[in-house]
């Protein structure tokens, strides 16, 4: 892994200090994690599995006989369950990006970076990767064996094993990725009849590439170098932020030993110097160094080192979900200003996006005015405009609307006011507007649009235009 150059200032017999400094542009050292079990693990196991349970399942669900989570692009329409969005709702979409945006802050204020180590789609997919490496190349010693050794029937059996099940498992992504754009369902049966769109081509082969790649190739790469929230969630944190961390009081001096030396006697820490916290770190770091900004707060380091305590008959907790005040003695206070502001943003956010769901109604209008003339006159002597009535019904059921105008006393729609459009469809509705020109009493009326389902009241939807004219004669 490279390394940010650091200078050992260490005093030496001379009285000068030495400068050491690790080159920037070092060669990637390939991170071999080691297989070992713990509470954390679990957690993450089961948080990673829900993640790809959603991920892979999702799409199959079906509601009110279709597919229920599904993204329309050419039809621009976005299928929720029971409720469908169009571009006009773009708005909830900024609004939900910024709700989550607060959350993460909100919990790496309170816990660190929860989200990298339990449900951040990079990592959820790097440990089925390793997952994978581990189970057809074998444990981490083993596979640095092998790595060391000249291609051979074997190693290339495993390899080609490795890489069979890494690009099956990114093809299955991609999959499952593009079945949220195109109906899953008959996306399937294209695959297997080799009938597909160039698009959904081209998504199918990129997202089985990022995968494999992010996932296979990168890995920590990506946290470290590619992810801006490793840059800047440090600046969220603060003396109380729930983090993983090394007790150098407890663990210092470190040394090795065997299992029935006395430590106190031997001067020596709980630390014992097995490594094993960097073994099973996905992104190679030592926690003992201290807080790093690659640290991903999966909890390995803390499952390997309580793994090893318990073996040695010492007390778990050498590394350990903790804060700094706590490591220095000092009280945790777990409200604070920064997190209680935190927390108030959300429930203002959480309520107002609430409100805009539930009270949005599924029914767009707009009204265009013919911009060619004016306004006519009808051979029967009355004043003529002419609009183009556009109407979307974002439900998933045909509605009878009747439509209504206001405004203007003696304004008649010459039109049908009873439109019917089908689920999901948007009507061009042409509509002329009459008035006898002493009813007008200036050049320039405002006049109202009204929209209405008649089986459902609430479906109603008014919109404002122009009525023009002469002026009127005095």
């Amino acid at each position: 892994m490279n390394q940010i150059p650091v200078k050992d200032v260490t005093p030496k017999k001379s009285g000068k200090q030495e400068a050491e400094a690790y080159n920037l542009y070092a060669k990637r050292e390939h991170i071999y994690v080691k297989f070992y079990k713990g509470l954390f693990k679990n957690f993450r196991i089961i948080s990673g599995f829900l993640m790809l349970a959603m991920f892979y399942g999702a799409s199959w669900i079906q509601y009110d006989g279709r597919q229920a989570i599904l993204f329309d692009l050419p039809n621009r329409q976005f299928h929720i369950f029971g409720m469908t969005f169009w571009p006009q709702d773009f708005m909830l979409l900024s609004w939900l990006l910024i709700i989550l945006a607060f959350t993460l802050f909100f919990v790496t204020v309170f816990a660190g970076r929860l989200w990298c180590g339990y449900a951040c789609p990079q990592f959820v997919w790097t440990w089925l990767f390793i997952w994978a490496e581990r189970i057809t190349e074998g444990d981490r010693n083993k596979r640095m064996r092998q790595d060391k050794q000249p291609m051979n029937a074997e190693k290339a059996l495993r390899k080609t094993a490795k890489h069979t099940l890494w690009l099956a498992i990114a093809a299955a992504s991609g999959v499952a990725f593009v079945g949220y754009f195109s109906p899953i369902r008959e996306l399937i049966p294209d695959i297997m009849a080799w009938d597909l769109g160039p698009w959904e081509t081209w998504w199918l082969a990129f997202f089985t590439v990022a995968t494999y790649g992010n996932a296979g190739w990168l890995r920590e790469q990506v946290c470290i170098y590619m992810c801006p929230y490793a840059r800047f969630q440090s600046v969220m944190f603060d003396q109380d932020t729930l983090v993983i961390s090394y007790d150098e009081a407890r663990g210092e001096p470190r040394g090795s030993r065997k299992k029935n030396v006395d430590k106190d006697a031997s001067g020596l820490g709980d630390c014992i110097d097995c490594y094993a916290c960097v073994h099973v770190c996905p992104v190679g770091i030592d926690i003992r160094d201290g807080l790093q900004y690659e640290c991903v707060a999966c909890g390995a380091c803390v499952d390997a080192c309580d793994d090893m305590m318990k073996r040695m008959g010492y007390a778990p907790g050498l590394v350990r979900y903790t804060t700094e005040h706590a490591l220095s003695g000092k009280e945790t206070k777990l409200l604070r200003p920064r997190l209680i502001g935190y927390f108030a943003a959300l429930l203002v956010m959480f309520a107002a996006f609430a409100w805009a769901i539930t009270d949005r109604v599924p029914l767009e209008v707009d009204i265009i005015r013919d911009r060619g003339q004016l306004y006519t006159n009808t051979p029967s002597g009355k004043i003529e405009n002419v609009y183009t009535l556009k109407v979307a019904n974002k439900e998933q059921v045909e509605h009878n609307y009747t439509i209504s105008i206001s405004g203007l006393d003696g304004l008649e729609m010459i039109n049908d006011p009873q439109i019917t459009i089908a689920a999901g469809e948007l009507l061009t509705y042409p509509i002329r507007l009459q008035i006898a020109p002493e009813q007008l009493s200036a050049p320039n009326s405002t006049i109202l649009f009204k929209v209405q389902a008649e089986d459902k009241s609430e479906i109603s939807i008014e919109t404002e235009s122009r009525f023009l004219g002469p002026i009127p004669q005095r």
